[in-house]
């Protein structure tokens, strides 16, 4: 009988256990490896987003960026309790989606990273989520002006930019994320949505990678200040209408790689 195949050779003498085991085995060391390979890359992603929403003034003494794990979407990846600009990937620690830190065990987390457990939970679609305290936020979510996008970098709002009130979900608090059922009531404020403000606190900006977070939360700071300036102005301020939205959208989502690159070099370079 005609042997079809280099395995049935091994199995008929005698060395096929053995040389399977061994196919085995490589093969998972394969996985393991691409696996760390990944993880390696998110994290450094992750440390490079600290850097760069320090330095577009995104970020300053607080804030902070999580990215969800390669490979396990009920974890994600964030610092310890850090300034964003001292982040390095030693402050890297990883999360359940209850916000438990599963490694390394008794480290320092944020008191807020409940805010990123309860928007992974809600949101399978986003990767990445930024927590700021942009100073041109901050009046958009306490007066009641809607934000809105004024120009094509910003299209991505174009869904609308809710309002979290913690007061309507908690009562009296000191205004932090510091629960399950706190980062649950803020996902579901935020919805479908890109970025969501919270009253008297700041903002949340989410997608689908880092370098798209980090987009997001430069250009929506931007949009508030613009907006700002040209409410001042008086008049009738013009608003990209939702297909001139969806159209931009579409163009500057597909060029976020070259503003990261740039950003990227400029902060970890200092």
């Amino acid at each position: 009988m005609v042997l079809r195949s280099r395995r049935d050779v091994l199995l008929r003498t005698g060395l096929g256990t053995f040389a399977l085991a061994v196919g085995r085995v490589a093969a998972q060391d394969g996985g393991t490896a691409a696996a760390t390979d990944a993880r390696a890359k998110v994290v450094e992603d992750l440390v490079a987003a600290n850097r760069i929403l320090a330095d577009q003034g995104v970020l300053d003494a607080y804030g902070h960026v999580s990215a969800r794990a390669p490979q396990d979407a009920g974890r994600f990846l964030m610092s310890r309790s850090l300034a964003p600009e001292m982040v390095t990937a030693a402050d890297v620690l990883e999360h359940d989606l209850d916000g438990n830190v599963i490694a390394p065990p008794g480290a320092n987390p944020f008191l807020e990273r409940f805010i990123h457990a309860g928007i992974y939970r809600a949101r399978p679609d986003v990767n990445a989520v930024v927590h700021c305290h942009s100073p041109s936020l901050i009046p958009f979510g306490a007066t009641g002006a809607p934000l809105r996008p004024l120009y094509h970098m910003s299209a991505f709002l174009r869904g609308g930019v809710p309002v979290f009130d913690i007061r309507k979900a908690a009562g009296d608090t000191d205004m932090l994320i510091r629960t399950p059922e706190l980062g649950s009531a803020l996902a579901k404020a935020l919805g479908p949505h890109a970025a969501a403000l919270m009253r008297g606190h700041g903002a949340v900006v989410v997608a689908a990678d880092l370098p798209h977070a980090v987009f997001r939360s430069v250009y929506t700071e931007l949009n508030a200040r613009l907006q700002a300036q040209a409410i001042s102005l008086g008049g009738t301020v013009t608003y990209l209408d939702d297909e001139e939205a969806r159209k931009a959208e579409a163009t500057m989502g597909s060029t976020v790689q070259r503003p990261w690159e740039l950003w990227r070099r400029k902060a970890m370079g200092k």
